[in-house]
């Protein structure tokens, strides 16, 4: 109400000076205060200041109502915008504290990678290790059997070839005789024992 008054009387005082400022004679001399003129700017006054009353009666409330809504609402949308702005901040903190955990969570996960990889490299070695060493050792028996196995084969080669010449010997050199005593020595003994 105050802000009000104060710009009825600016008003006033502006519409004042004005008239005073244009006021002349027929004659064309400047007389600033006569008579008639200050009567002519009094009633002119009067009537402004009941136009303004009745236009105040008549509208105040709506005009006062649209201006204090006006201010009402400017006032809420700065305070929304300060409440989204604020809003805003607090996301782009979050924003940016997950964006350096992300660094420190890659840093973290490569290091684990690494030591994952680092493990897993020195298990792959050993296993490599132990399967070559029972490689070794199964190449290690089957040579020694196979070279057994071709001793024995080799061995039984050889027995049946001093056999045949053995045979061969005793058929060349053994009359029928002999070889009948023989039969029946070679008998005796077996029944004997």
């Amino acid at each position: 109400m105050k802000r009000f008054n104060v710009f009825f009387a600016v008003l006033i005082a502006a519409l004042a000076v004005s008239s005073v400022a244009f006021a002349n004679t027929a004659e064309g001399t400047h007389e600033l205060f006569t008579a008639e003129k200050l009567k002519d700017y009094a009633f002119r006054l009067g009537n402004f200041a009941i136009f303004l009353g009745v236009l105040y009666w008549a509208a105040g409330s709506k005009i006062k109502a649209f201006f204090v809504g006006r201010r009402d609402g400017i006032k809420q949308e700065l305070d929304d915008l300060q409440a989204r702005q604020a809003e805003a901040e607090k996301k782009l903190k979050e924003v940016e504290s997950s964006i350096a955990n992300m660094a420190a969570e890659k840093a973290q996960i490569l290091e684990d990678a690494k030591a994952q990889g680092e493990v897993l490299k020195a298990a792959l070695i050993e296993k490599g290790k132990r399967d070559a060493a029972a490689l070794t050792e199964q190449a290690k028996r089957t040579a020694s059997n196979e070279a057994a196995a071709a001793i024995a084969t080799i061995r039984g080669e050889m027995a049946d070839m001093v056999i045949e010449a053995a045979e061969k010997i005793v058929a060349e050199k053994l009359s029928a005789e002999d070889h009948d005593k023989l039969v029946d020595d070679y008998l005796t003994k077996v029944v004997l024992n």
